[in-house]
C-alpha cells in the first residue's frame, strides 16, 4: 500500500519546487544587479503580482542573476527529489536541506517554511506513530485518517487560490483588502498541516492493521 504521507509530502514537496521556482525566474530578469539588501522582492515591477508585495525573498549573494540561476537549480532539485526519491531512507532529510538552500538563494520565504514543514512528517514515512496502530478494539481508521484526501486537496486549491488564483483576479477585480494574501496563506498552510497529521494518523493505522492480521 502507498504511503499516504508520501503523497501528501511529495506533492507539497514538488509545489515547493514550483514556488521557488516562480522566484528565481524573477531574479534572473532583474538581470546582474546586486540585490538591495538582504531582502529584496522577487518581481519589483509586476503589476501582476503587487497583491503579493512583489514576492518577497533573500539572498546571500551578491547578483540577483546569480541568485536566481540557483533558485532555479535548487528548485528543480526539489522538484525531481519530492517526486521521485522522498520516500528514500534520507528522502526527507534532503528534503529540508534543499529547502534551507532555497531560503538562501533567493526562493522566497513561504516555500522555504512549506518545505521544511512538508521535510519534518516525511522523517516518519518510515516510521508510523504507534499511538494510532490499529487494535483488536479498532474497526475503522479514525475520522481525522479517513480525511486526509480531502484535506490534501482542500489545502492544494487552498494554495491554487492564492498564487495564481489572487494575482489574476486582481487584474479583473479590485481587492480593497491586501490581508486577504495573509488569510489565504494561513488556511493553506493549516490544511497542510492537518493533511499531514491525517495522513500519518493514516499509516499508522493501516500498518498496525497490517501487523495485526499477520499476526492472525
Amino acid at each position: 500500500m502507498r504511503s499516504a504521507t508520501r503523497v501528501v509530502a511529495s506533492t507539497f514537496g514538488v509545489i515547493v519546487g514550483l514556488a521557488g521556482l516562480e522566484h528565481g525566474v524573477g531574479e534572473i530578469l532583474q538581470g546582474n544587479v546586486a540585490p538591495p539588501g538582504l531582502m529584496f522582492e522577487s518581481w519589483p515591477h509586476s503589476g501582476l503580482l503587487r497583491i503579493m508585495a512583489g514576492e518577497p525573498a533573500m539572498s546571500v549573494f551578491p547578483s540577483l542573476l546569480l541568485s536566481g540561476i540557483l533558485t532555479v537549480l535548487v528548485s528543480l532539485a526539489t522538484i525531481v527529489w519530492s517526486a521521485a526519491f522522498l520516500g528514500s531512507r534520507h528522502g526527507a532529510f534532503v528534503l529540508m536541506l534543499l529547502s534551507v538552500l532555497l531560503l538562501l538563494t533567493g526562493g522566497g520565504f513561504a516555500p522555504p517554511l512549506m518545505g521544511l514543514i512538508v521535510g519534518v512528517a516525511a522523517t516518519q514515512i518510515r516510521n508510523p506513530l504507534r499511538r494510532w496502530r490499529a487494535s483488536r478494539q479498532r474497526t475503522r481508521p479514525p475520522l481525522l485518517a479517513r480525511l486526509w484526501r480531502y484535506l490534501l486537496v482542500v489545502s492544494v486549491v487552498g494554495y491554487l487560490a492564492l498564487l495564481p488564483g489572487i494575482p489574476v483576479m486582481s487584474q479583473f477585480i479590485q481587492i480593497e483588502d491586501p490581508a486577504i494574501v495573509a488569510y489565504l496563506a494561513l488556511f493553506s498552510l493549516s490544511t497542510l498541516v492537518l493533511a499531514l497529521l491525517a495522513s500519518l494518523v493514516w499509516d499508522s493505522y493501516m500498518s498496525g492493521q497490517t501487523d495485526f492480521e499477520v499476526a492472525r
